[in-house]
């Protein structure tokens, strides 16, 4: 049977929702009602619904700022509007904030349906040639059935045709490469460069030669012209990972950058036109960064146009089946061997654990295992650190503290590298600066 569209109702009016209320049954959609923003971005949360019908001026929290949020975090929701003080100036912002359709009360049933039948019908073609392809490894590498990483594929599509600035917030290990890669090659730049940079990973002192490239004896070494990153994605994609890395020289750069379109190379006065889609990404709180000055708030606000929020492993459970069968799967045929066998109650201790690592850690460990197994994984070839907080020890992971299983899980993996920070970072899925600041 097929599935009624929902909608949600927002309007300060009681009588108003009852009516909004009727016309939604009788068009055979599902309603939910709220008289107020707060209740309806509670709705929201709760699970996305197919369309939303707002009012405009409601005490506390206006419609405008309900439009205002639904674009920028549930970008395929449409949005209608019904206002009972009509205004060009007013139905002219709302639509720039998202709004798909604006209607000045009173309005009749008839011209609800019709706003409804076509804001509806573009959206459900919208949605089918989205969740036709939608399988757990569509989206370029991304696997994930749970409710956060649809949303991430649901950003994704959303900004195929535009050219947005991302910032793709996540522990590390989440996977924030990967989403970005998925932007680019999903996007109408797919067929140009991707060009991924670690800020962490580039000594400061480097960092803006390197990104926005220099002159011949610009500093000490500097032999010939070299173009930066900026110049060699020209008409596709950067990615800056570890933004928060940045010095305040490079910051002040990179807003002109996204601000003109331009950079200057180092130890030159030109600047030159750049083309490129930026996507940044960081494991650090950039909003306290701000907040202490660390980090510019105007090029945080020009990064951060449209933000994706990437969950941690932990949060995402029902995916780590998906997970497994694919790095598996990958695996197993890269070396020629079929798939482990890997049980219901080793299925359940992997989704019990609180992986720390995220992705890149599942990742490493199923890479192991086949490497070091050939037909089945039993409850043995399970670290300590797992089994601790599996389902057959409850009373051993109710006094557990994720700290504490993340800091044992480190010693482990210490251990067994025989205190090698390099091939230990490696296998927690971490860079060594993280795994250091960790052991602190």
């Amino acid at each position: 049977m097929k599935k009624q569209p929902s909608v949600l109702l927002v309007d300060d009016s009681r009588d108003m929702l009852e009516l909004l209320r009727r016309y939604m049954n009788g068009m055979g959609l599902t309603p939910f009602t709220t008289n107020n923003v707060v209740d309806a971005i509670d709705v929201l949360e709760q699970g996305p619904v197919d369309l939303v019908i707002t009012d405009l001026n409601m005490p506390e929290v206006s419609g405008t700022q309900l439009v205002r949020y639904v674009a920028q975090h549930f970008p395929r929701i449409p949005v209608l509007v019904i206002t009972g003080f009509p205004d060009v100036q007013v139905a002219v912002e709302v639509m720039k904030q998202g709004a798909v359709e604006f209607l000045v009360k009173p309005v009749t049933e008839t011209e609800l349906r019709t706003a409804v039948e076509k804001v509806l019908g573009m959206n459900t073609e919208e949605v089918a040639d989205i969740t036709s392809d939608i399988t757990p490894t569509a989206m370029h590498g991304i696997i994930g059935r749970s409710r956060g990483m649809q949303e991430v594929f649901r950003i994704i599509e959303r900004t195929r045709t535009n050219n947005a600035t991302i910032l793709v917030s996540g522990e590390s290990g989440t996977g924030k490469e990967v989403i970005a890669r998925a932007i680019h090659y999903n996007s109408d730049r797919s067929t140009a460069p991707f060009l991924a940079v670690n800020c962490g990973a580039i000594p400061d002192q480097l960092l803006e030669s390197e990104l926005f490239g220099h002159t011949k004896g610009a500093f000490t070494g500097a032999a010939t012209n070299r173009v930066g990153f900026f110049q060699a994605a020209d008409g596709g994609t950067l990615f800056l990972d570890e933004i928060g890395n940045a010095t305040p020289a490079a910051q002040a750069k990179l807003l002109r950058a996204v601000q003109e379109k331009e950079v200057t190379m180092l130890g030159g006065t030109k600047p030159q036109r750049v083309n490129v889609r930026l996507i940044s990404a960081s494991n650090s709180d950039l909003n306290e960064m701000v907040r202490t000055g660390t980090f510019r708030e105007d090029l945080y606000y020009r990064l951060n146009l449209i933000n994706i929020q990437l969950p941690p492993l932990r949060e995402r459970v029902e995916d780590i089946p998906l997970l497994i069968n694919h790095f598996n799967a990958k695996f197993s045929k890269d070396m020629g061997k079929k798939p482990l066998r890997i049980s219901a109650s080793v299925l359940d201790v992997l989704q019990a654990y609180a992986w720390p690592g995220n992705v890149r850690e599942l990742e490493n460990f199923i890479h192991r295992l086949a490497i070091m197994k050939d037909t089945t994984v039993a409850m043995d070839d399970l670290p300590s650190t797992m089994k601790m907080a599996g389902p057959e020890r409850p009373e051993h992971g109710a006094m557990h503290t994720l700290a504490e299983v993340e800091k044992q899980h480190i010693q482990h993996v210490l251990e067994r590298t025989g205190q090698n920070k390099t091939k230990a970072a490696e296998i927690l899925g971490i860079d060594r600066k993280t795994l250091r600041e960790k052991l602190k």
